[in-house]
């Protein structure tokens, strides 16, 4: 299906921009409203996203509540304020509240190892037991996932089949698989089921009468329709339909929950408040402490506390945390120094922290009476300022070439049919939008001096006249099997391809990253993803028939070579 990003917008819906609390001058919040309304159609026009919820609160109620677009784009159903919406990540810390809610009452200990809560909990690990504490930080250096495993508890006996990388407690790797395994523990402690605990120990007391703690088929009519991508295997463009994703029921402790914009803007007015709702505590004061402190740095000055993120923006403290399902995307934020909160909701592909920063920007500033801050403009990807570093003429070992140019600020393939215009996809990486390109992202890489002297695409490798390396490589002949297109029906990471290039093999996810695989055993058949040492994921090649390995094991989730379909525009 066609989504058609000008419609989307112009179906723009605010619900509440008038109802603002008396302690807000009306005038400067409307003007404030309109702007971040502004910035959301235009990233709905430029994202092709369906459908958004929006919420602003400060700790006393909600202050503004908006929708956008549609909740279903086929049958042209808008988003409503009773539109739910899968929250992922975000559930984190509602199973982070549970279980400090138990540790308030004495019943559990964050300190004591799994394994006292869940006896059938194990993993190869040479390392210290793993600690509660460890899951709820994401410090226990376990993979990040096990989603080949339907939701429920075989999740946790299924972690058997995984090493951990590094000590516990000693570096932060996100894992959704702790989360999961922290589900269990809250039914085990609790002796409920773990979304009656979400629903009887968060969703009732915060008065979110509309969420829903775990994802079953019968509550599927009332949540959007999620979209994704139409293809699964390679860089997504804008150029491309969205397609409704495939729907499964879900109740782990990860991210099981669907909810509204004013749903959850209830639960961030818990944070706002320190723990406290409506009804009275949800948190003591020390088990509030607990789940925001900073428990590990995980960069760009942000630490991680129990299913959390801790920051300072512009001098204030943030607690935030955004997340994602399979066509839905989510984001919170929590601004404790000046009382205000966002979140933003969307059914398909939306960066959304951008959008609620800038919201609690603007509210700031209207409350203070203040210039209201600009509205951000997206440079277009198609703009590349340092282009002329990429232009060139690069050529492969077996002569074949490729040509970029730079005119202006535009950097250019030459193809066959044309020009090429190749669009931005982070630092030193770009798509090129057409068929026989797409399929992988341009890789350029630079020498010692910061000089661009090669280029990867998929399995191929190109240089210009200023590489200096070497240009012959050796690799076992056994690795020569392994390169190919493999897929699982796991529904979250459903396929990847593994090239060998410059000696090494490499796997390339869908989305463009790329990781080298590094040899663990003589038998070429056992690998580590990553050049970090303590990574704790592992690649193992199966079984070889004639030139083709036809299987591949991926941290514990089994894939296949498949065929791999001719390029498409």
């Amino acid at each position: 299906m066609r989504l058609e990003p000008a419609a989307l917008a112009l179906s723009s819906t605010l619900l509440l921009g008038g109802t603002l609390t008396a302690q807000n001058p009306g005038d400067r919040l409307r003007r404030a409203v309109r702007s971040i309304d502004a910035l959301i159609k235009a990233e709905m026009r430029n994202s092709r996203a369906p459908g958004v919820a929006l919420a602003l609160t400060d700790r006393r109620g909600v202050l503004h509540l908006a929708t956008y677009g549609f909740a279903d784009a086929k049958t042209r159903t808008p988003v409503t304020q009773a539109t739910l919406f899968e929250i992922g990540s975000i559930g984190k810390s509602f199973t982070a509240v549970a279980l400090l809610q138990l540790r308030d009452q004495g019943r559990i200990d964050p300190r004591r190892p799994v394994k006292d809560y869940l006896p059938w909990f194990d993993i190869q690990s040479g390392f210290a037991p793993i600690q509660v504490h460890h899951l709820l930080s994401h410090t226990a250096g376990i993979p990040s996932d096990r989603d080949d495993i339907p939701s429920g508890p075989y999740r946790v006996i299924g972690a058997k089949d995984l090493v951990t990388g590094s000590p516990p407690g000693t570096r932060f790797s996100y894992s959704n698989l702790g989360y999961q395994i922290l589900g269990y523990v809250v039914e085990e402690v609790a002796k409920l089921p773990y979304g009656q605990v979400i629903r009887q120990r968060i969703l009732e007391p915060l008065g979110m009468t509309r969420s829903e703690p775990v994802l079953t088929n019968a509550i599927r009519p009332r949540v959007a329709i999620p979209y994704v991508p139409l293809f699964d295997d390679r860089p997504d463009h804008r150029s491309r339909p969205l397609v409704e994703a495939r729907w499964f029921e879900y109740g782990d402790g990860d991210g099981s929950i669907a909810t509204t914009a004013a749903d959850l803007a209830a639960y961030v007015r818990m944070i706002l408040n320190r723990g406290m709702g409506p009804k009275g505590r949800i948190l003591t004061e020390e088990g509030f402490n607990l789940l925001t402190h900073p428990v590990v740095p995980v960069g760009d000055g942000r630490f991680y506390g129990y299913g959390l993120y801790r920051s300072e923006s512009e001098g204030r403290r943030m607690l935030s945390h955004s997340g994602a399902m399979i066509g839905h995307r989510s984001y919170i934020a929590a601004d404790m120094d000046d009382g205000l909160g966002v979140v933003v909701l969307v059914n398909g592909p939306l960066r959304l922290g951008g959008i609620g920063e800038f919201a609690l920007r603007v509210v700031r500033a209207a409350r203070r009476a203040e210039t209201l801050p600009p509205r951000p403009r997206s440079t277009p990807d198609s703009t590349i300022p340092n282009a002329t570093e990429y232009a060139g003429s690069y050529q492969s070992p077996d002569a074949r070439q490729l040509r970029f140019s730079a005119q202006a600020d535009r950097l250019t393939l030459a193809a066959a049919d044309g020009p090429v215009t190749l669009e931005r996809r982070g630092p030193d990486r770009f798509i090129a939008p057409r068929r026989d390109f797409d399929q992988f992202l341009f890789e350029f890489g630079r020498d010692s001096s910061g000089s661009v002297v090669e280029v990867l695409h998929g399995s191929d490798w190109f240089v210009n006249e200023r590489y200096r390396g070497p240009r012959g490589f050796d690799p076992p002949p056994s690795w020569r099997t392994h390169p190919g297109h493999y897929r699982t029906e796991n529904a979250w990471f459903t396929n990847f391809r593994v090239v060998l290039r410059k000696g090494k093999l490499w796997v390339i996810r869908p989305g463009g990253d790329v990781d080298e695989l590094v040899p663990l055993d003589r038998g070429a058949s056992l690998f580590r993803v990553g050049s970090d040492s303590l990574s704790p994921d592992r690649v193992r090649f199966g079984m070889v028939v004639g030139s083709r390995t036809l299987n591949v094991n991926y941290t514990g989730v089994d894939f296949y070579r498949s065929f791999d379909p001719p390029n498409h525009r």
